[in-house]
């Protein structure tokens, strides 16, 4: 059977890309509100006029560079190979490919600072939508024949996955610096994975 060919990219979609990436690099540099779009087309090579001709604002470049450098498409594959005897060191492993992933690319997490203080979360829905399809299954595939999970809604347990890489990488950022920091198990990963995993109360006797 013919294997398919991957189309080489358009003018329009190396211009529409390296648009994105102008803006990603100004958005990191000085923020989402000081940044213009005639900053953002001369720092792509463009003509301020050239630049709408692919976005109608500087909001419809943000997200479309949410959607497009989203890391789900790095880090899907890699949960996916997670290893682990039980579902318990399975969740682990996730975690700690998860954290490191997004850990070696900060870019991300501040576009989404920029989504919830900017936007106020405005574009989840189109990015849900964009990832949901991709991610969900592998939560669905998680809870099948899982007896030992309690949670058996996949997407409840997408929801707590999310929320738990989430509030590591803000609190990381809070404390990482911090006295506090200091007072932090060596693996901090693992020890706030397994609060996430088993509660903070110990099992009745």
């Amino acid at each position: 059977m013919p294997t398919k060919t991957k189309h080489a990219p358009s003018k329009g979609e190396i211009t529409r890309l390296a648009i994105e990436d102008a803006a990603v690099e100004l958005f990191m540099e000085q923020g989402y509100h000081a940044t213009s779009m005639r900053q953002i087309a001369e720092r792509a090579g463009l003509a301020l006029g050239g630049i709408y001709n692919h976005f109608a604002s500087k909001e419809e470049i943000f997200e479309a560079i949410v959607l497009d450098k989203h890391p789900y498409r790095k880090i899907l594959p890699l949960v996916l190979e997670a290893q682990g005897e039980d579902m318990e060191a399975f969740l682990q492993n996730a975690v700690k490919v998860t954290l490191g992933e997004l850990g070696s690319e900060p870019m991300y997490m501040k576009l989404m600072f920029i989504e919830f203080v900017e936007f106020n979360g405005k574009h989840g829905a189109s990015i849900l939508s964009e990832i949901a399809p991709k991610v969900l299954p592998v939560f669905e595939q998680m809870i099948k024949g899982r007896k030992e999970l309690r949670v058996t809604n996949p997407a409840l347990l997408m929801r707590s996955f999310f929320g738990l890489i989430i509030s590591y990488f803000i609190t990381e950022m809070l404390i990482s610096k911090s006295a506090i920091g200091k007072l932090m198990p060596k693996d901090t990963a693992a020890a706030y994975t397994d609060i996430y995993l088993h509660g903070v109360l110990k099992e009745p006797v």
